[in-house]
């Protein structure tokens, strides 16, 4: 979790409370349940924000292992396959040297 995160968490919640407890006595209804309900409800919102916000930072370090494994993966195919042409390329250069020879013997 980022400063930045938490301080935002902490100011949401404290504007809540500011705000219900000032909509209530306005109102001269004076029920401190209302702001304390408001109170909660606005810190499990900033909560629920905040483990969205990690899960949503673990699921892009896992993207990027996988992209790194992946990319790993293709240069190890990579490798195999110039290997193979490669050899591939020596075979037929050498087949195509034997008929070359015997054509013109």
């Amino acid at each position: 979790m980022e400063a930045r995160e938490v301080i935002s968490s902490v100011v949401m919640v404290f504007s809540t409370f500011v705000l219900a407890y000032k909509w209530v006595y306005k109102y001269k209804a004076g029920d401190p349940v209302v702001v304390l309900s408001s109170v909660v409800l606005m810190g499990m919102l900033a909560v629920l924000f905040l483990s969205t916000a990690e899960r949503l930072k673990r699921l892009e370090e896992e993207l990027n292992e996988k992209e790194r494994s992946l990319r790993v993966s293709m240069q190890s195919v990579e490798e195999e396959v110039r290997e193979k042409v490669s050899a591939a390329t020596r075979r037929l250069d050498e087949v195509r040297e034997e008929i070359v020879r015997r054509g013109y013997r």
